[in-house]
């Protein structure tokens, strides 16, 4: 699974959490796992970090998105350079022959 992959994962699975804490009110309880241990968390808590977490992962997603279209233009420009170079030395070779 690639980097991008998890990431929108991540990204749906902390969606469906989102979905889930706007369901409740004020009168139920919220846990969050820390190790083996659950900890009750205040509802606004836990939907302040899961909107954090969403921005976090979004940005990453984002983040990742433009590196991938910077590393696919360099190696663009490499393609290109390396098939101009190609063919300068075909023409370079073939005029000379006509000449001598």
């Amino acid at each position: 699974m690639s980097g991008r992959q998890k990431l929108e994962a991540q990204l749906r699975e902390n969606n469906i959490v989102k979905e889930e804490l706007a369901l409740l009110d004020g009168s139920n309880m919220v846990f969050k796992l820390l190790g083996p241990v659950l900890v009750k968390q205040e509802l606004g808590e836990a939907q302040a970090t899961i909107g954090k977490r969403l921005d976090y992962i979004t940005a990453e997603i984002k983040r990742y998105s433009e590196q991938q279209r910077e590393t696919l233009a360099q190696l663009q420009q490499e393609y290109q350079r390396a098939q101009g170079k190609g063919r300068g030395q075909g023409r370079g070779q073939g005029e000379g022959e006509g000449r001598e």
